[in-house]
């Protein structure tokens, strides 16, 4: 318990008895905490020195804090204890945990004493939530899976009933939950469903006998059940349906209800059934095929067999001879290919006439033909295959031709797939930079709202006194026109007296001599204030850099004066800033978007500064990198927090004083330049951000190779 010291007997003992508690304790008298057992100070966060000069109640949050004084003043004022009630501890930085609080009377050293102890439900919390939240995903994916599917408890009632199988038998949701009669969505007359079934245990003889003997449970041990058959009352000709069900248990495994999915299998039966009957066709006449090439000469049986690619060889469009090879590209059965006709190796005709097109002419004129096109698998998809045709004799086409394939399917698809995910990158790549520039300009009109009350502060002050300058000038300009009027009276009628000694009068009464001496000190005085206002608005200018927006080469450390002189405002409250400014060369860079990022750093670094610091801002080469620093004495952050610092949205500042975007953005725009921002950080004696930029810009060489910062820098 570090070195606290307990003000009772046996202090040794006592502290050991506290530390040895499991849970988190802490005895107090109703005010400072006593002491803190390691269990309450690794809760806390905090030492146990800190936490016994901390009043007990201050332990909670201050909603809480009536509550457990009023349960702290039950136990001092009497012998029974106050129940456990919940409430929300305060850990250092800031965080919370949600806890049970249980406070017991003793007496220590012959004074009442309360023992304060905590269980930590925040586990429990995101438990139940977690719970909570898989709950409603599975309802979701009940009610809106592709699956037709529907569930029933017990009692063989209704109590989910999807979108899909409302489609499937044209019985809502509202029709159907509630009831215990499922059987008229599928059938004519009352009869258990298989989902009812398996309510019941899946008695295998009542199985058999609704569906046949085909229908058992496939996993006996936990009542799934699963069958084909055909309902003739579904659609307009009847629908081959292929049912599972599966018992619903609660914690202690007993039997709550089912769940039911179906699946259309209608179009698959008769697929299958076509496909019979065009099998045996097509093996029927490969068997005559095959007894009328039986006398081809075994040499080229064994060439052609053993070929790794398909060898084909055509005549009059049909299949004589082929390899095993071909065969397995079209997934054809052995033998099945011979006497086959071109036309059946293509989706349709006109596809087959467009390739013969091409190839023919090559082969009349003696040469190799070379194409790639769409031909047809047996079962129907399409294939990509690479043809290679020769014809022996020109002269007499009944020769027939020899063609050699390749299937090619998997390349031109892994093609495809390529120029797909490249489109999609850079559809990507241009959202994503969309995005960006988005985000960039909500942070940086952000940062102009933030900022432009202080620019107007610093532009009002040199306005202001401009403005009490011009009034001044008026009144003297009047009076050297009251005198110059004086004296023209008197150029009239040099011999007048009276005019001559009302001219002296003026004189004096407008003091010419200080007139001569305010006002040029009056006017310059005017036009440094208006020099002000010019270098705020053309730092502002160089700030946004509006008319710079493509990359160029800039000076770092321009961008970096005009972006401090941008924030002054905020700073100069907070902290004197330093400049220890290298020599940098030009940059290839997008400086407006730099100067957003220099502008969020120096932000942060007053934001982190509680009562008067220093900000330094430096700058230096390594080479081929640029690099800009900008160092503070804040309060530095944890390395949990510098972990996360550069996650959008995440901010330490409270709710409505940061976007979580400054740093993010800062970070996005950093690696955006081929460049790199680095941070360190000490809790307690501040933080540096170093932004490293390659000189040349993000497709020069420097990009490649990483800088270094020293630890000694």
């Amino acid at each position: 318990m570090n070195d606290m010291t307990l003000p009772f007997a046996g202090e040794a003992t006592a502290r050991a008895l506290l530390d040895a508690i499991a849970v988190p304790a802490a005895p107090h008298r109703g005010g400072p905490v006593i002491a803190a057992n390691e269990a309450l100070q690794r809760l806390c966060g905090l030492d146990g020195a800190t936490l016994s000069r901390r009043p007990f109640r201050e332990l909670v949050v201050p909603d809480d804090r009536p509550g457990v004084q009023e349960a702290a003043d039950l136990c001092l004022t009497r012998t029974d204890d106050p129940p456990a009630r919940a409430a929300t501890l305060q850990t250092a930085g800031g965080g919370t945990r949600q806890v049970e609080i249980t406070q017991r009377r003793l007496v220590l050293d012959g004074e009442p004493t309360v023992v304060l102890t905590c269980v930590d439900l925040s586990d429990v919390h995101h438990v139940q939530s977690s719970l909570f939240a898989l709950s409603d995903l599975l309802r979701q994916i009940v009610d809106s899976g592709p699956v037709p599917s529907y569930v029933i408890d017990l009692g063989h009632r209704v109590t989910h009933w999807n979108l899909a199988c409302e489609r499937l038998t044209g019985l809502s949701a509202a029709q159907m939950v509630g009831r215990t009669d499922t059987w008229r969505a599928f059938h004519a007359s009352a009869r258990p469903t298989l989902a009812d079934l398996v309510v019941d245990g899946a008695p295998e003889a009542q199985l058999a006998e609704l569906y046949g003997p085909q229908a058992r449970p496939r996993r006996a041990e936990d009542g799934f059940c699963e069958v084909e058959a055909f309902f003739p009352h579904l659609g307009d000709a009847g629908r081959w349906l292929y049912l599972t069900a599966a018992p619903l248990r609660n914690g202690d495994g007993q039997v709550t209800g089912a769940v039911a999915s179906l699946q259309d299998t209608t179009q698959r039966r008769e697929a299958e059934q076509e496909l019979r009957r065009h099998r045996q066709r097509l093996e029927e006449l490969v068997e005559a095929r095959s007894r009328a090439l039986a006398h081809s000469v075994q040499a080229l049986e064994t060439f052609v067999d053993n070929a790794p690619i398909a060898v084909v060889y055509s005549t009059r469009r049909q299949v004589q001879r082929c390899n095993r090879a071909m065969e397995t590209l079209f997934g054809l059965q052995p033998g099945q290919a011979l006497g086959l006709h071109a036309r059946e190796f293509f989706a349709s005709p006109e596809d087959m006439e467009r390739m013969l097109e091409v190839i023919a002419p090559e082969l009349l004129a003696g040469r190799q033909a070379h194409i790639e096109g769409w031909m047809r698998h047996h079962d129907g998809h399409p294939v990509w295959v690479q043809l290679h045709a020769f014809m022996p004799d020109t002269a007499d086409p009944e020769m027939g031709t020899w063609w050699m394939m390749q299937d090619r399917t998997e390349v031109r698809a892994a093609g495809e797939r390529l120029r797909e995910q490249n489109e999609h990158l850079r559809e990507t790549n241009r959202r994503l930079e969309e995005a960006q520039n988005q985000l960039l300009q909500s942070e940086k009109m952000a940062s102009i709202g933030q900022l432009a009350a202080g620019v107007a502060h610093e532009i009002n002050n040199p306005i202001g006194f401009v403005s009490s300058n011009l009034h001044t000038l008026r009144q003297y300009i009047d009076d050297v026109l009251r005198l110059v009027d004086a004296g023209e009276a008197f150029l009239q009628a040099p011999g007048d007296g009276a005019a001559r000694q009302q001219l002296l009068q003026l004189r004096d009464a407008i003091e010419l001599d200080y007139l001569r001496e305010d006002l040029p000190a009056l006017l310059s005085e005017s036009a440094e204030g208006l020099g002000r206002v010019k270098k705020i608005v053309q730092d502002l200018k160089d700030f946004s850099r509006v008319d710079q927006a493509e990359w160029q080469e800039a000076d770092l450390n321009a961008g970096l004066e005009s972006t401090l002189n941008v924030v002054r405002n905020e700073v100069k409250y907070k902290a004197d800033v330093r400049l220890e400014l290298g020599a940098l060369p030009p940059v290839r860079c997008l400086a407006g978007q730099l100067n957003q990022v220099f502008m969020n750093l120096i932000v942060n670094a007053a934001h982190a500064i509680a009562q008067r610091g220093v900000i330094t801002l430096r700058s230096g080469q390594q080479g081929g990198w640029a690099w800009v620093e900008v160092a503070d004495t804040g309060c530095g952050m944890s390395p949990e927090i510098q972990r996360r610092i550069f996650e959008p949205f995440f901010t330490t500042k409270e709710v409505g004083q940061g976007t979580g975007l400054g740093l993010s953005l800062a970070f996005s725009i950093v690696q955006r330049h081929g460049g790199r921002l680095d941070v360190r950080s000490t809790v307690g004696v501040g933080s540096r951000f170093r932004v490293w930029v390659p000189v040349e810009g993000p497709e020069s060489p420097a990009a490649g190779h990483s800088p270094v910062w020293g630890a000694d820098e």
